[in-house]
């Protein structure tokens, strides 16, 4: 495993993170027991992973009491937590898929802080992310005064921007790395889905924002997991995928093997190591579900990416329209 500093936070995470969503949810198509969760959790520490991502809307808290049982044993400063808030997980009931109130503020900030380390077992918070925000969050500005005051009063180390919940959110992500003391940005990214990733790429180097990247593998197109016929589960979030973008994103993975092939990796090893070879980047948080998974991601994390010309190659293609 290797590992790269996150932002100007000071702070060393491991470039393939623990997405917490899938234990506290079962937005993937599989229900994930409890036992399973700790065992991955553990599974994921041993093979090196230090950085895990949560938020206190997955599971209504269910991810994070899960983190704090399967490390309860561990020194603080071993584990990298990386949690969200924003959403009134304490007043509202989540229907489906759909959005939950949203109230970044201040004082909501205050309560849901101390909900979350009550949660993880902790006296203060590595990475607390303003979870999907819109516009007028980003421009408060008492809102971020607090978020400073608690990196200074040790509640917090750091504070981010996770974008979402699909792709877009350019702006957004701009004015939070122009704007704001963040220290990481989570965006959607990958090889088929490149914007608007790539545009936050010179202002993160700038600003020294780690980027935080999800959905690397396309909702699963870049594993092979995922075919023209699949038919996704009502409850799993992938789908509101277009049948036609499947298929055609399918048909531009075939293109992309003799690249993958001629370095000998399969088709997700291209996908990560694509991801990798930005030095804004972070880490990377893949969707796992089981042990397997995570070994199977944590073998990517080597040093041994891709080359200037080959990342020049792709962007050439995404470019002339190739993957849009």
């Amino acid at each position: 495993m290797k590992y790269r500093k996150l932002g100007k936070s000071g702070i060393t995470v491991s470039e393939i993170g623990f997405g917490a969503w899938t234990i506290g949810m079962d937005w993937w198509n599989k229900k994930i027991d409890d036992d399973e969760a700790i065992a991955m959790l553990k599974k994921a520490y041993d093979k090196g992973i230090n950085f895990y991502e949560t938020a206190d809307v997955y599971g209504k808290g269910k991810s994070e009491r899960l983190l704090a049982q399967a490390f309860k044993d561990m020194h603080n400063d071993e584990i990298i937590y990386s949690t969200k808030w924003g959403y009134d997980i304490y007043n509202a009931e989540q229907v489906g898929h759909n959005e939950l109130p949203q109230r970044h503020n201040p004082e909501f900030l205050q309560y849901a802080l101390q909900q979350s380390m009550n949660r993880l077992h902790v006296d203060h918070i590595d990475v607390y992310s303003l979870h999907n925000p819109k516009m007028s969050a980003i421009q408060d500005d008492q809102l971020f005064m607090s978020l400073d005051r608690l990196v200074k009063a040790g509640k917090i180390r750091s504070h981010g921007v996770a974008l979402g919940p699909a792709i877009g959110w350019k702006e957004e992500g701009l004015a939070a790395m122009q704007k704001r003391n963040i220290t990481c940005l989570q965006t959607v990214y990958n090889i088929l889905e490149q914007d608007p990733g790539r545009n936050f790429l010179d202002l993160a180097k700038q600003n020294e924002v780690g980027l935080l990247v999800r959905v690397p593998d396309a909702s699963g197109v870049l594993t092979g997991k995922v075919n023209e016929k699949t038919i996704f589960d009502k409850n799993d979030h992938r789908s509101t995928r277009k049948r036609d973008w499947i298929i055609q994103a399918i048909q531009k993975v075939e293109k992309l093997k003799l690249m993958s092939d001629s370095n000998g990796w399969n088709i997700t090893e291209l996908a990560i190591k694509f991801i990798l070879s930005q030095k804004e980047v972070s880490a990377v948080l893949p969707t796992v579900v089981d042990v397997e998974e995570i070994e199977m991601f944590v073998q990517m994390s080597d040093g041994k990416y891709l080359t200037d010309s080959q990342l020049l190659q792709i962007t050439e293609l995404y470019n002339n329209s190739f993957f849009v």
